[in-house]
């Protein structure tokens, strides 16, 4: 191009999202990252960042009782099912910008060249941002999106407690002038009738497509998961120069055979051809107990698990909870995975409107 030559103009969706990503990261920084808490304030000021945005385009913006946010560009046809593009505002402490927030500025985006162009929908499209994704601040999974279909256990409303502030996802939702209460009763938000499709926009969190110089990939399968959150090896502490190794309960020993064990599995399932990741994502040692001079006699940890297949994945969980009883028998330890959640995989079906 020389310099003469005016640069192309940007796309409406450009300026849109450069905005938006731009606000998010100055509003929810948390350096090195952004933290968008669930029901707190970042995701609060994210949900309503989206819906100003939504409001200029001429979009009805509604919100339900568990707190999902849904942005409708009306079509021709109201009655018709309809279209559905989003994902969450959340994000983990010390987050990416675009981790979630990328499918809902997607979809408004996409609105706004659309309607650029004069593109008149025949039926609505809804743009939804959805509450409470990330796992790390209340434990269990999906919470805004199986809210939105009535499908949270009642039991959790008030059982299950956000990690930095320990109260329940009930006092928070109040916070937020949702109605835990309602939900609890069986009230159903999001009727699944009344969806043609769900789009989710997404960006890559590995770094397969990066690497090959690939700029979009359609997902054809999302791994399911058993997720282990309160693992725990308890031996005894001891002194670490008095006691002789035949007579030591060393619960670090202990984990880390366990962790070898997890990996040389890993090594035997891609040898074979089936599709697995593995994650212990915290492995620690009680900083109120430990030492450099002290046997230690306790580590926590927790453990994630992921495959495409189910079967798999249920493999995986009887085998070392046989290795966890063999290891502790011989190190004179105890290595508890404790409960898990489990997520079943989802595989690509052929679409029965375009048959792809």
């Amino acid at each position: 191009m020389s310099p003469s030559t005016p640069p192309p103009s940007k796309s409406p969706s450009h300026s849109l999202s450069v905005r938006m990503f731009d606000q998010l990261a100055q509003e929810t920084a948390d350096s090195p990252g952004v933290t968008r808490a669930s029901f707190g304030p970042g995701e609060a000021f994210a949900h309503q960042l989206a819906a100003s945005v939504a409001r200029d385009l001429g979009l009805a913006v509604t919100v339900d009782i568990a707190g999902n946010q849904y942005m409708t560009w009306a079509g021709r046809d109201r009655s018709a099912p309809r279209i559905i593009v989003g994902s969450h505002m959340d994000s983990v402490r010390h987050g990416g910008n675009y981790d979630g927030a990328a499918g809902v500025v997607a979809g408004l985006s996409a609105i706004a060249d659309l309607q650029a162009q004069g593109f008149a929908p025949a039926c609505d499209i809804v743009v939804m941002a959805i509450r409470a994704e990330e796992l790390v601040w209340f434990p269990t999974p999906y919470c805004g999106s199986r809210m939105a279909f009535g499908l949270l256990d009642p039991s959790e409303y008030d059982s299950v407690t956000r990690s930095d502030t320990g109260r329940s996802l009930a006092d928070h939702m109040r916070d937020e002038g949702c109605d835990p209460d309602a939900l609890r009763a069986g009230a159903r938000p999001l009727d699944p009738a009344t969806i043609r499709h769900f789009i989710e926009v997404h960006i890559e969190q590995g770094v397969t497509l990066d690497m090959q110089d690939i700029p979009v990939g359609v997902v054809n399968g999302i791994r399911g998961n058993l997720r282990y959150r309160h693992g725990r090896i308890t031996g005894k502490y001891a002194h670490a120069g008095a006691l002789a190794r035949e007579y030591r309960h060393d619960a670090v020993l202990a984990g880390a055979e366990f962790v070898q064990v997890l990996e040389r599995k890993w090594d035997d399932l891609t040898a074979q051809g089936d599709d697995f990741v593995a994650t212990m994502g915290e492995f620690w040692t009680n900083p109120d107990m430990h030492g450099m001079t002290k046997v230690p006699g306790c580590v926590q940890f927790t453990m994630d698990l992921r495959s495409l297949s189910n079967d798999v994945l249920m493999q995986v969980d009887a085998y070392l909870r046989d290795m966890a009883q063999a290891i502790g028998d011989r190190r004179r330890v105890t290595i508890d995975m404790g409960a898990y959640t489990n997520a079943p995989p989802r595989n690509h079906r052929p679409c029965p409107c375009c048959a792809v």
